[in-house]
């Protein structure tokens, strides 16, 4: 990943059939799908999945979404889907790779960006809560 990664996690998944087309090449609406199993590995790291975010009070939608198709992955490829967390102070922008696990190529890349908005209010909130200042610190400490 980029010099400016805070924390990253990778995982490895294998392109299931369901994911391609006829010619076995893999759909490209389905590499989001594949960001989201990296980013759920990133936010184990940081012990704030999804529940954790909904009981502390927050939700993080998507407000943006970047993909760069380098090449195709195919039918049963072994893939390492590698997400780092590069900003949090503001919003949450977590960049991905996404390798062929043999070969270690670069498939897809991107990133994507959420906010924080308070769960009961709906309200935008500027400055990321102080639980994922937290979270990271924690993270960053266990992580030396």
């Amino acid at each position: 990943m980029t010099d400016a990664s805070i924390l990253s996690a990778c995982t490895t998944i294998e392109v299931p059939f369901h994911d391609v087309d006829s010619m076995r090449i893999c759909w490209h609406g389905n590499y989001l799908k594949y960001f989201e199993f990296g980013r759920a590995a990133l936010q184990r790291v940081l012990d704030y999945d999804h529940d954790e975010m909904e009981a502390s009070g927050y939700v993080w939608p998507i407000v943006e979404c970047k993909l760069k198709f380098v090449r195709s992955a195919r039918y049963g490829q072994r893939l390492e889907v590698e997400a780092a967390l590069v900003e949090y102070e503001n919003r949450l922008k977590i960049e991905y790779r996404i390798r062929d696990s043999e070969s270690g190529a670069i498939l897809t890349k991107g990133y994507t960006t959420q906010v924080a908005l308070n769960a009961s209010t709906g309200e935008l909130q500027y400055v990321s809560p102080e639980i994922l200042f937290e979270k990271v610190a924690r993270a960053e400490a266990n992580r030396a």
